[in-house]
């Protein structure tokens, strides 16, 4: 397989073989070479052999392996000969991010820093499904929810009207159907709500540290010195057992219709098929819990900051900024050779980036296109972004979502071996606090791409821009 620079920070993966359309990845002629290690570029090359798919398959600077799709993947398929794929979405449907803002500066809670994390920690489980959240809902309510998605959490009072708006799809991907969820997934979500998982997911109290475009972080309320909070998780259990569920069903469907891909990880189906279509239904629904989860977080961090700062929780000044997908399938409308066609968007690790005046942007928001949200790892920074008109047109209103791993879990574990890795965050100026040791070292600084190169490299690009960094200063992971 060959890959050849097409132009600064853009590298081609030439159509050959199977392949229907070139691949297209974003990086640095560093970065470049740190991503052949792994299997990320192959599997851009497989993504450009499935059926519907226009374009290119693209692969943004945070790329790595993952299930069938790279994570960083974006696949756009025509809905009369394309596929959907589960591997394209991952099994953590709508792992996704929301930043909060507040209207305090770090030295007006500094020495409050400990207690606050102490009492989020306390009050929002994490780690692998061990712990139940405290949040109960009856099967009939959970069948609401992954209906309704956010509508769900205004009726429960764990939200406010303001914060509907500013979620991508205002929170609720249409077409869910519970019905096409299956019990197994239900059982696994039911006690879920509320809770951040394990692994890279997290919640931060950051501090903003820069400001690049002025006119963008006025009209996000965003300056620097205020205190963020931002979360990212997804819909756990629920999520990952619906995309278990439809790989078995895509396996054999391949069969039915008689397609062939180079990795069975890529098992699809087409999109307007039966299978297809349950999929969408029952990803959507998963989403659709993964906004929720999202917002019943909100709600919980809203009444901590409440308490220990002396306010009501429902007057505490905690707005939501926005929050994004990333990953998710979505029917959007795009150009291609000037004709206009609605088309799948896969992306995989990836964020929507819409321009300026594009509807689906909060009205708020308009005129500087949707808020994307990138976060780094927990010893530097996290970075807002918006999206671009080159977005729109080049990757299908798509950019990066994160660091992107570079050290595999096991190889952090090794690094890690000996550290008081507690204290080196701590000398950082960052407070720490997980279900375990494990954790704090599979998701050590080091086993990220420094995520301040990455979303370098998509401005430059020109498929998003940067307005301001976040600083980390206290963390809670699973």
């Amino acid at each position: 397989m060959k890959i050849v620079e097409y132009s600064p920070y853009i590298w081609r993966i030439p159509k050959e073989g199977e392949m229907l359309v070139d691949g297209i990845v974003f990086a640095s002629k560093e970065m470049i070479e740190d991503i052949k290690n792994d299997h990320s570029l192959q599997q851009v090359a497989n993504v450009a052999t499935l059926p519907g798919i226009q374009k290119a398959a693209f692969g943004m600077p945070d790329i790595h392996w993952g299930y069938g799709f790279p994570i960083g993947g974006v696949a756009a398929m025509e809905l009369k000969t394309g596929v959907i794929s589960p591997g394209g979405v991952g099994y953590d449907i709508n792992c996704g991010v929301r930043l909060l803002k507040t209207q305090f500066s770090l030295s007006e809670i500094e020495n409050k820093l400990e207690e606050l994390v102490t009492l989020l920690f306390k009050n929002i489980p994490t780690g692998i499904g061990k712990k139940k959240s405290d949040i109960k809902i009856s099967t009939k309510s959970l069948n609401k929810l992954l209906k309704e998605g956010m509508k769900w959490t205004l009726d429960e009072g764990f939200a406010r009207e303001e914060d509907l708006e500013y979620i991508e799809d205002n929170g609720t991907i249409e077409g869910a159907d519970p019905n096409t969820v299956s019990q197994r997934a239900k059982e696994r979500g039911v006690f879920q709500l509320g809770s951040l998982g394990s692994g890279n997911h997290f919640l931060e109290i950051q501090v903003v540290n820069e400001i690049y475009r002025k006119k963008e972080a006025q009209t996000l309320g965003i300056d620097k010195g205020q205190i963020v909070i931002m979360i990212h998780c997804g819909s756990r259990g629920l999520g990952h057992q619906v995309c278990s569920d439809y790989v078995k069903i895509m396996v054999k469907a391949m069969n039915k219709y008689g397609i062939k891909v180079p990795d069975k990880q890529l098992c699809c189906s087409p999109i307007n098929s039966v299978e297809g279509q349950s999929y969408l239904k029952a990803m959507a629904a998963a989403a659709n819990f993964a906004f929720v989860n999202r917002q019943v977080i909100t709600y919980k961090v809203r009444k901590v900051f409440a308490s220990v700062l002396g306010f009501h929780h429902k007057k505490i000044p905690i707005h939501t900024v926005y929050d994004v997908c990333h990953n998710i399938a979505k029917i959007e409308t795009f150009k291609i050779d000037n004709k206009t066609k609605k088309l799948l968007v896969h992306r995989k690790g990836a964020t929507r980036a819409f321009p300026p005046q594009n509807p689906f942007v909060p009205s708020k928001y308009r005129s500087i296109g949707q808020p994307v949200l990138i976060p780094g790892d927990m010893g530097r920074y996290s970075f807002i972004l918006v999206g671009t008109q080159k977005a729109y047109q080049y990757t299908f209103g798509s950019t990066c979502h994160g660091a992107g791993r570079v050290l595999s879990r096991r190889k952090a574990k090794q690094q890690a071996k000996g550290r008081d890795l507690l204290k080196e965050m701590k000398d950082k100026g960052v407070i720490v606090k997980a279900a375990g040791m494990a954790t704090v070292a599979e998701e050590m600084p080091i086993a990220y791409k420094d995520a301040e190169e990455v979303v370098n490299i998509v401005e430059n690009v020109g498929i998003s821009m940067k307005v301001a960094k976040l600083k980390p200063v206290a963390v809670i992971k699973g």
